[in-house]
């Protein structure tokens, strides 16, 4: 997980083939909530990845606009086209 969170962060995207190669030279630039400005460098690629993993959170859509997580009962009927 936090490999792939690195490979986002420096340039993996979906809209073509991912080729390994970052497109960030050297290092990665964090302004933190306080305001402090952090500079990680790829010598502490742990570091990064470590901030990466316990600082991000995945978005999900609202539960009552989209009915998110709610079960559904489907009744099945045969359909004879003829």
């Amino acid at each position: 997980m936090k490999v792939l969170l690195l490979d986002a962060a420096l340039g993996m995207t979906p809209a073509k083939e991912w080729s390994c190669r970052y497109d960030a030279n050297g290092g990665y630039i964090v302004v933190r909530k306080d305001g402090e400005i952090v500079c990680y460098h790829f010598y502490n690629r742990n570091d990064v990845e470590d901030y990466l993993y316990y600082n991000t959170r995945f978005e999900r859509p609202s539960r009552s606009r989209y009915k998110y997580g709610n079960l559904f009962r489907v009744r099945m009927e045969m359909c004879i086209l003829g």
